[in-house]
């Protein structure tokens, strides 16, 4: 036996119309086409379908079988079907974030509450691309968009500017650096410099100054969360590098002091990587504009 999608529409449009009149007035097609289509379904069954001489017209028990069916399957294919509709709209999809910056979190996070409340049926989910390697995770398909500082010559890909940022020196206000108007890369000999858990390649302060400069801190410490590097960093438990958005408001706080990294500061660009094919989705344009707005609010504080 042969059945398709129609065939359950069929059953289904008869039983709840109660006859085959206006069932075919629903479905726009002839009631000679509907009677035609429903015997070549029983003659493929064996059984009838209907009980005729009732009226309404009733399904027979195996009528009632393939009823059973048309409501267990048609809700998810017309489901399906919109899905498909919407992905071909933009209005729905999946949108996995790899983010190569710790800190970034924290700015990311203002920007998708808003993306949210636009594109409700998108899949947002974010992973910390510092745990694997995001850029050929996301040529593979496994996440859409890298957040990151480092762009790279990737076929397909497209590394797209969101901010400029500088990466700043922190310390408490009774420090002995707090005094001078920048630091360089020997001041941290006798330091104590408070990082995030994660390789010294992927941090500002050792990409940027000390390994170019050959220099070695007194200690590291490595701590998760930006709230607790600056209890230490108040406390002169040590110092740390961060960008200048995570710090905006310390530089307004007694406790703290921010200070430039060299004479001339030390100046970094963030990027949304994303494929090439993924950058005409709209609720891909979205999220980079939403990005956009957050960087110039950013940049105003």
């Amino acid at each position: 036996m042969h059945i398709e999608f129609r065939h359950l529409r069929t059953i289904q449009a008869i039983h709840e119309a109660g006859g085959l009149a206006r069932a075919a007035e629903t479905m726009n097609i002839t009631q000679s086409a509907l009677s035609h289509q429903v015997k070549g379904l029983e003659d493929q069954a064996g059984v009838e379908l209907f009980v005729r001489r009732s009226k309404p017209l009733k399904l027979s028990p195996a009528g009632l079988r393939l009823l059973k069916l048309a409501q267990q399957v048609l809700p998810q294919l017309e489901a399906a079907q919109a899905e498909f509709m919407g992905l071909r709209a933009g209005s729905t999809g999946r949108m996995h974030i790899a983010i190569e910056c710790h800190a970034c979190f924290e700015w990311l996070f203002p920007v998708l509450e808003q993306f949210r409340k636009s594109w409700p049926d998108v899949d947002v989910d974010i992973r910390p691309g510092l745990a694997f390697d995001a850029l050929p995770a996301l040529l593979r398909e496994e996440v859409d968009l890298v957040v990151s500082s480092d762009p790279e010559d990737l076929p397909g890909v497209k590394f797209v500017e969101l901010f400029d940022y500088k990466a700043v020196f922190v310390a408490s206000s009774t420090h002995p650096l707090a005094q001078e108007p920048f630091v360089e890369a020997a001041d941290f000999r006798g330091e104590t410099l408070i990082t995030y858990p994660v390789e010294r390649t992927r941090l500002d302060v050792f990409s940027q100054l000390l390994i170019p400069a050959k220099v070695e801190p007194l200690a590291i410490r490595q701590v998760e969360l930006t709230a607790v590097i600056l209890l230490l960093v108040a406390s002169n438990r040590g110092v740390s590098v961060l960008p200048d958005w995570v710090v905006r408001e310390v530089k307004y706080s007694n406790d703290y002091v921010t200070r430039p990294l060299t004479e001339n500061g030390i100046t970094r660009r963030l990027y949304a990587a994303v494929r090439e094919d993924d950058l005409d989705k709209p609720f891909m344009s979205k999220l980079l504009g939403l990005a956009g707005e957050e960087a110039r609010k950013l940049q105003r504080a």
